[in-house]
């Protein structure tokens, strides 16, 4: 038999397993820490929230580390720590015991590294890296046993991989506000366990799988903001754990399935912006724990059905933007927790409901654009909270009901545009919250002039296009009126001296009245006042000469009235004046020469004795010239007119030798063009190529910027013949190329020098009235570039880094350069302010370009971009969270505190609230619904002046 072995001792294999054991623990506790200090030396952290990782303490006791009961990382929570820097796959991401890892709001770069998603993070639940700046695809691979998996708002490109399926665990999926294109895998069904799914905010098309079907977990689905196309899958209808269905902001079509009445825990249903046909279906009145309904902005048709009565768990009723027919269903009315309701721009016909408002809890009803008869129901603010009420453009007839008049609540009130009558009371002339308030082409009568007005939170008040008679109201009770406009409204007696002491007022419209007497000096205290319009009255006397101490008035309208005297020498120079009629009165003398006298139209001057003037004035000169002096005269301006032209030829040629010359150097020969013969005479090649070799090509002693052009043989012939029609265009508001230089070894653009900051650097420090200048501005620029010039200049990637703020305050827009306008091709790829349909035809036109104002006219508005992620889980972008904001909150809760009324001196509530109005108009979904650059320019300009007696170009709006 074979000798058996020798047996250990069991102290001993207790002593080697305790050994085992220990040293086990030694290294793994080492590793954990070097991977730890691995990652910290791999970022920055200017906060010095990591300061404590160092081996004076315990890992487990570092900031945002959490250890197990074996002393192991289980968990780093690092979000919002200002954190900057790559990740690397030998850092953090591999900790063998790790289950949650939260690196969210931080300014992480580069790519995801690709093994994240291996078999060494096989023990991580819980992976949030939002908020951050990572590029690049996401990592292919899988963690079956992730729950959470959250990568939104970076700049992730690329397909969802197929491999997202494996993730069988997961539970929360959120891969928005990101950059990703292609269609939804059909794979992603296979995790039927996922409870929140959002995909939106990127740029994916092709349909909505019909697989979601399978998902029977899901509580919440958000794909909105993409390019998603076809119909709504019926089989979303079988998913009744369902919650949330946003699918907003596509291009989908069809009919809403009717399917979906089977969600019967559906409380959030936003179908919005889409292009959605037919009726509602029936079954949806059927969900009775729906909270919010949002179909706005399609082109549904058919009447509101009296089955909405069903739905009285509802709050929030958006059908605005269709094309309802039919009345408003009076089942609206007993919907008792109803706070919203907005229909307007359909063409709903009819009454309002006589009990609307007596059993909702309204605090916002908006009617508007419809074509409503009959009269305003008395019960709108038996709630006690209705604090908007927007009824105006139907035909609605009789007087302001008395509930309304007491109605101590309203704040924003828009009933203008309609047949009102009977006068306004003195209890309505009290309200003391309203800050807006337009009654407008009515048929209101009635002394007003007479009556108490106590409203001390007026900002905005329009009268115009009544029926009143009497005097003026002397006061409105507040200090705070930026914007007064009564005009043709049957006023009688002079102008109040009072009126002068609105210090706050910026536009004043007392046209088409019949005022007399002269014009109070006191107007002129108004030192923010910018619009002033008293023509179409009986005014008499001079012209008041503190006109010309108003800082900021650009636009004065004095005709039709009968005003005598000559016209102030002082108004020829003042630096804000831009706009001036005079027409049609008594005045006499000589006309300024300067300033905003300067060519001005003749039909602005007609209809007086004065003289003087250019040409374009129409009027005569001022002194008479003997008749022998007039043969002299003429016989030296031949001579002149003989030199001028001779000189002129000499110039012409000389011009047409600076503006095209080659020059020989070192380095061969070099063919300069230049646009300005200045710089022609001043700068030389040796210049040029010394200023491109400067930090960011700057020469600033001769006050150009010069652009090096990479790979010179690979441009077509055609660029050039482009350029040199983007160098023609000069304009106030645009970065002007002066010329270029260029040879067979390099090339350069030649632009002018500003000095200044970029929009993105310095909007947040701007005041409202540099704002108002920054938009004007840049709306001016596209107007030039899209309706002055043949073809149209597009401007390309329309984002604030585009713009430059000169030291005057003046917005420069920097053009692209042609053959960078395909969004396939850098810088645009990847900006947040090409528009949606850009991405996907890969081609930029006018409408682009608006959408890109939109989004920034929103960010002067509010301080926000594109890339901010504090707009809540329901607006994951920044036109979504505005769209709701203009319709649903006051403007204390949207815009910049920066601008905000009662934190600035000079803000205009209205004037934000009408540019924020036109900011949803360029950003529409569909390009054919954004207005053009001509209307842009117009409507803001509207929006920043006087409403005029003429009527001026707006759209239709909704606040």
């Amino acid at each position: 038999m074979a000798k058996k072995g020798a047996q250990a001792s069991p102290v001993v294999v207790v002593f080697f397993m305790f050994m085992f054991l220990f040293f086990s623990f030694v290294v793994s506790d080492n590793a954990e820490e070097l991977e730890l200090l691995s990652f910290k030396s791999s970022i920055q952290d200017p906060s010095g929230f990591l300061s404590n990782w160092d081996s004076s303490a315990s890992y487990c006791q570092w900031h945002g580390v959490t250890c197990n009961n074996l002393s192991h990382v289980d968990k780093l929570d690092l979000s919002a720590k200002n954190l900057s820097g790559k990740l690397v796959s030998s850092s953090i991401l591999h900790l063998p015991f790790i289950q949650t890892l939260n690196l969210s709001n931080n300014q992480l770069y580069g790519e995801i590294p690709k093994d994240i998603f291996s078999s060494s993070s096989s023990s991580l639940r819980f992976l949030n890296l939002s908020n951050n700046n990572f590029t690049g695809q996401i990592p292919k691979g899988s963690i079956p046993g992730l729950e959470v998996l959250d990568l939104s708002n970076n700049m992730l490109s690329g397909k969802i991989p197929l491999e997202i399926g494996s993730f069988y665990g997961l539970k929360y999926l959120d891969l928005g506000g990101n950059v990703l294109v292609g269609e939804i895998p059909i794979s992603i069904s296979n995790i039927t366990n996922l409870q929140f799914l959002t995909l939106a905010s990127n740029q994916l098309n092709g349909p909505i799988p019909q697989e979601l079907g399978k998902m029977k977990s899901l509580k919440w689905i958000y794909v909105g903001y993409n390019n998603l196309s076809g119909q709504i899958p019926e089989e979303i209808g079988t998913l009744t754990s369902l919650n949330h269905l946003d699918l907003v902001y596509n291009n989908l079509t069809g009919q809403i399935p009717s399917s979906l009445g089977n969600l019967s825990d559906l409380q959030y249903l936003f179908l919005y912006q889409n292009k959605l046909t037919g009726p509602i279906p029936n079954t949806i009145f059927g969900l009775k724990k729906l909270v919010s309904l949002d179909l706005s902005d399609n082109s549904l048709s058919g009447e509101i059905s009296e089955l909405v009565i069903h739905l009285q768990n509802l709050e929030i009723l958006h059908l605005f933007g269709n094309s309802f027919t039919g009345k408003i269903p009076k089942a609206l009315t007993a919907l008792p927790r109803l706070q919203v309701l907005q229909l307007w721009s359909n063409r709903l016909s009819g009454e309002i409901p006589e009990s609307l408002g007596r059993r909702n809890n309204l605090t916002i009803l908006d009617l508007s654009t419809n074509n409503l008869t009959g009269r305003i129901p008395d019960g709108l603010c038996s709630s006690g909270r209705l604090f908007k009420l927007i009824l105006f453009s139907n035909s609605l007839q009789g007087s302001i009901p008395k509930n309304l008049s007491t109605c101590t609540s309203l704040q924003r009130v828009r009933i203008q545009n309609n047949r009102l009558s009977g006068e306004l009371s003195s209890e309505f002339t009290n309200l003391p919250l309203v800050y807006f308030l337009d009654v407008s082409n009515n048929y209101l009568s009635g002394n007003v002039g007479d009556q108490k007005w106590d409203m001390p939170s007026l900002e905005m008040l329009s009268l115009a296009g009544n029926r009143f008679s009497g005097k003026l109201p002397h006061s409105f009770g507040s200090q705070k009126i930026e914007v007064l406009d009564l005009s043709s409204s049957g006023f009688s007696g002079t102008i109040p001296r009072s009126f002068g002491s609105l210090t706050e007022l910026m536009q004043l419209s007392l046209c088409g009245n019949k005022l007399m007497g002269e014009i109070p000096e006191e107007l002129s205290s108004c030192k923010k006042l910018v619009s002033l319009d008293l023509s179409h009255n009986q005014l008499s006397g001079p012209i008041p000469t503190g006109f010309a101490e108003m800082p900021v008035l650009g636009q004065l309208d004095l005709s039709e009235n009968q005003l005598s005297g000559e016209v102030p020498p002082q108004l020829g120079k003042m630096e804000s004046l831009i706009q001036l009629n005079i027409s049609h009165n008594h005045l006499q003398g000589s006309l300024p020469s300067t300033g905003a006298f300067l060519a001005i139209n003749s039909s602005a001057v007609a209809g007086n004795d004065l003289c003087g003037g250019d040409e374009s004035s129409g009027l005569p000169p001022c002194k008479k010239v003997k008749n022998w002096w007039f043969f002299v005269i003429c016989s030296l301006g031949g001579l002149v007119l003989l030199t001028v032209a001779a000189i002129g030829f000499i110039f012409i040629r000389r011009g047409n030798n600076l503006e095209l010359k080659r020059v020989e150097s070192e380095d061969g020969i070099w063919e300069l063009q230049f646009f300005d013969s200045n710089v022609s005479k001043s700068v030389t090649v040796d210049d040029i190529t010394l200023s491109a070799k400067q930090v960011n090509g700057i020469c600033r002693g001769k006050s150009f910027v010069v652009k090096e052009i990479k790979e010179v043989n690979s441009i077509p012939s055609s660029f050039w013949s482009e350029i040199k029609r983007l160098g023609k265009l000069q304009h106030p508001n645009i970065v002007n190329l002066i010329g270029t230089c260029r040879s067979d070894k390099g090339a350069y653009l030649v632009y002018e020098y500003i000095k200044g900051k970029l929009l993105s650097e310095t909007l947040h420090s701007l005041t409202w009235e540099k704002r108002r200048k920054v938009a004007m501005g840049i709306a001016k620029a596209l107007r030039f570039l899209h309706s002055h010039c043949s073809p149209s200049v597009i401007v390309g990637d329309m984002s604030p880094e585009r713009v430059i703020i000169d030291g005057k305050d003046e917005p420069r827009l920097r053009v692209s350069l042609p053959g960078q306008l395909s969004v396939a091709n850098k810088p645009f790829n990847c900006s947040a302010y090409v528009a949606p349909e850009a991405r996907e035809s890969k081609a930029m036109t006018e409408k682009s370009d608006i959408y890109g104002f939109g989004l920034i006219l929103i960010e002067l508005l509010t301080g926000k971009s594109p890339a901010d992620a504090e707009y809540g889980e329901q607006h994951q972008s920044m036109v979504e969270w505005a769209r709701y904001c203009y319709s649903d909150c006051h403007l204390d809760m949207w815009v910049d505190p920066m601008i905000k009324p009662g934190h600035a001196s000079n803000v205009n509530q209205s004037q934000i609230v009408e540019a924020m109005n036109l900011a949803l108009h360029c950003t529409a979904g569909d390009p054919m619904a954004r207005p053009s650059s001509t209307d842009v320019s117009k409507t803001l300009q509207s929006a920043f002046q006087m409403t005029s007696c003429v009527p001026t170009l707006k759209f239709s709006s909704t606040v």
